[in-house]
């Protein structure tokens, strides 16, 4: 039988919070982390979109200074929201097996800062300016390598690259690393920094983005019937999970289970989700039977939930075949609504919320949904966080679809 595996820890840095406990009370309380861009990039390159979700608290208020130099900003997120999980397993670095201690740490673009400052640097100063450090700084590893570094983990350093999928395959690569017994810890996560004008550009280029530069804390509107696009964020989260005996065996405070997680692909299209949600009913349902759910036992989803006009619907089409009625029992939350979409960073971070949720049995809030798309009939948590069931056990589903037709889906149950 595999082995069951638990969450142990949990750390985040995000646009609504630079570590967990912000975090969970801005999300209840529905605040928008974002705004408008004050940096000089945005009228030099007369971007079309002029405002993103910035982390709360950048790393360099955090980490040191040698440290900031040496690390992407992507990375520098990942440390910080690793390090934060770790404190709050409570687990020794001195008396844990590091050759079973692994991590699973993702990104979807990686040290965009770097490469694109590189490039200049070598077209304004020449091929002798440009730093030793960069190929290690921007390569798409280089915040699972320097997680690995800064624990000592021997079992492995993986680095699940799906685009907005990514985070939440971290959480899919950990536990089969556990359940396997190649690893009785590993810290999973996600981590990404791509508020730079030429991704910026890019993504308004193909509509992706909200254009709302009037009102940013607005923009992302899941659901809504004038939803235009996903506003832009950064940051990071991170998850310490652990076999169930081990963190037993130490006396751990247990945050709630990973009971299942699974993995999809479209095979639809490079950027446009399959528009009748097949390839997401498929990580749904793997995802429910992996951990023995039944329908009834979910109770909670964090949606994937960009508020792009193409993307918010499929979603309701896979739980809906996933969920059947039970669906109408389900109270849904759409966090991007507050954080913004943090791409390859996005689902550990809704992991994180996912296993609060269940841990303090209510629901974070939806934000600027003031007329839902009659097409998405979801129950929606909007205004109030929501009371999940008080007692008995119960389940929350974390979705995350990403370009080139990525799903993945965990669900973590209570304990």
């Amino acid at each position: 039988m595999a082995r069951k595996v638990v969450i142990t820890g949990l750390g985040a840095t995000t646009p609504i919070g630079g570590d967990v406990p912000t975090l969970w009370e801005n999300a209840l309380k529905g605040v928008s982390g974002a705004a408008t861009i004050e940096d000089s990039w945005v009228k030099e390159f007369d971007l079309p979109v002029t405002f993103a979700a910035r982390a709360a608290v950048q790393p360099t208020e955090v980490l040191s200074r040698p440290e900031t130099k040496r690390m992407d900003p992507s990375t520098q997120f990942a440390v910080v929201a690793s390090r934060e999980a770790w404190a709050d397993s409570g687990l020794n670095k001195d008396e844990i097996d590091h050759n079973k201690l692994a991590v699973a740490f993702a990104t979807g673009i990686g040290g965009v800062w770097t490469l694109l400052n590189a490039w200049d640097t070598l077209r304004e100063k020449g091929p002798r300016r440009v730093l030793p450090m960069t190929v290690p700084m921007l390569m798409p590893n280089g915040p699972a390598a320097a997680v690995s570094l800064d624990l000592g983990a021997e079992a492995g350093a993986h680095t699940p690259v799906s685009a907005c999928a990514s985070g939440t395959e971290a959480m899919h690569v950990g536990l089969d690393l556990i359940r396997s017994g190649k690893a009785d810890v590993v810290m999973v996560g996600g981590a990404e920094a791509a508020i730079h004008p030429m991704p910026m550009a890019a993504f308004a280029s193909m509509h992706a983005l909200s254009r709302r530069n009037d009102d940013p804390a607005k923009a992302s509107r899941p659901y809504d019937i004038d939803r235009d696009g996903f506003v832009m964020g950064e940051g990071a989260g991170a998850l310490v999970l652990e076999a169930e005996e081990h963190a037993l065996a130490r006396g751990a405070r247990i945050y709630a289970e990973l009971a299942g997680s699974s993995v999809t692909s479209d095979a639809h299209h490079i950027t446009a989700p399959d528009p009748e949600g097949m390839g997401a009913t498929r990580a749904l349902k793997a995802a429910m039977y992996d951990g023995l759910i039944q329908p009834e036992d979910v109770v909670h989803v964090n949606a994937h939930a960009t508020s792009t006009p193409v993307g918010d619907a499929p979603e309701y089409t896979a739980l809906k075949n996933a969920l059947g009625d039970q669906l109408d029992n389900v109270w849904v939350s759409a966090t991007k609504s507050q954080m913004g979409h943090l791409l390859g960073a996005s689902g550990a971070v809704e992991s994180v919320l996912c296993a609060l949720a269940v841990y303090h049995r209510t629901t974070p809030v939806t934000i600027n949904l003031d007329n839902q798309d009659p097409a998405i009939p979801l129950k929606v948590v909007t205004g109030e966080p929501k009371p999940l069931p008080a007692e008995g056990t119960i389940v929350a589903l974390n979705n995350s679809f990403g370009f080139g037709g990525h799903n993945a889906v965990v669900a973590i149950r209570s304990v």
